[in-house]
């Protein structure tokens, strides 16, 4: 990482948290854009790396977007052991098109965890103090792969390109606690004309206690309501607690959890997309705009190392659903508000 200096003075009055943090650390910004790039068609994925120093370890405490949702559809920044490719900028996405004259690759080659996210003007995230990113050095993320899918290319008809990315806050101060997340999701389908449930579960088997302190919902244009849970069952009755609902139209930013709790060991995570088509047509899960997706992420922090797993999926629909692992399922799942009767609710407004 080649930084520019940061007072904190300067980093917390950019990030608008100058009052909670106490004690002052030096912390540098790093840039990591994409190097004025000119997508050609619709739905493109570019990804560009940064190899971080293998020799010094770094603490990542604050994400900064540089983008608009008029360019970019989303951002995801990946921890990689290896990227997908050597090159500066290549083709990511698993089924979109590629641009002639630049490789396709996947994102990370091996070791492929998300850090953050972006999508739909959401503004930049700190993490709480003492949490933080480790990168570099002796931990598993050698590189960081910025990943921007573009859904118009409207803006570069006239030539011009694009530095969309994200500037990344961090000091080589050791944190005591170590940031991670844990990503739920499914495949499936969603039949036409109707209301389905896109639903996950997993069980944690890692003798660690997390706290998680934030989440993130991602769908595209037919997601009504995601929400995720810990769920504790004793094989009579499941108790489900909130960590986060949200309608997923809504800026796709990392959001304060609803209870403050911890997940350990025996404890299982589950997640639920509440769907709604109108279409005449089977969607699919993939990674096109007019595709779905039904992502939850947790955003958590460890007293240690995060956890190893780092993704938790299910076929979905038809070949998953809740009904499968628990006895009980919470009844308000699909509502964002207690007084809301489910997903049909948005034709009211």
């Amino acid at each position: 990482m080649v930084p520019s200096a940061v007072t904190c003075t300067s980093l917390f009055l950019a990030v608008g948290l100058l009052a909670s943090h106490g004690a002052c650390e030096s912390y540098e910004k790093f840039s990591l854009l994409m190097p004025h790039v000119k997508p050609e068609k619709e739905e493109t994925y570019f990804c560009t790396p940064v190899k971080i120093d293998p020799t010094q370890e770094y603490y990542v405490t604050a994400f900064e977007p540089n983008a608009t949702m008029e360019t970019a559809h989303h951002m995801l920044l990946y921890g990689c052991e290896e990227p997908g490719s050597d090159g500066d900028v290549w083709n990511c996405g698993e089924m979109a098109l590629a641009q002639p004259g630049i490789s396709s690759a996947p994102v990370c080659r091996t070791g492929s965890q998300v850090i953050y996210a972006w999508a739909k003007d959401a503004p930049k995230l700190v993490l709480p103090e003492g949490v933080a990113f480790k990168v570099g050095g002796k931990s598993s993320i050698k590189y960081l792969v910025l990943q921007v899918h573009y859904a118009s290319v409207e803006k570069f008809k006239d030539g011009s390109t694009d530095d969309s990315g994200v500037f990344l806050y961090y000091t080589e101060t050791p944190q005591p606690k170590a940031a991670g997340v844990l990503l739920l999701g499914t495949g499936g389908r969603i039949n036409p004309k109707s209301v389905e449930y896109m639903e996950t579960a997993c069980t944690l088997d890692e003798d660690k206690v997390i706290h998680p302190f934030a989440f993130r919902t991602h769908t595209h244009a037919l997601g009504r309501v995601v929400s995720g849970y810990k769920v504790t069952r004793d094989g009579i009755t499941d108790k489900w607690e909130l960590i986060g609902k949200k309608d997923p139209q809504l800026p796709q930013m990392f959001y304060p959890v609803a209870n403050d709790l911890t997940l350990s060991k025996g404890d299982t995570v589950a997640a639920r997309c509440t769907m709604q088509s109108n279409r005449d047509r089977i969607t699919r899960i993939g990674s096109l705009n007019n595709d779905e997706m039904c992502n939850f992420y947790i955003m958590y922090w460890s007293e240690r190392e995060p956890l190893e797993q780092k993704y938790c999926f299910t076929g979905g629909p038809p070949l998953y659903s809740w009904a499968v692992d628990f006895a009980t399922v919470p009844r308000d799942a699909s509502k964002l508000r207690p007084e809301d009767t489910g997903p049909h609710m948005h034709h009211h407004h």
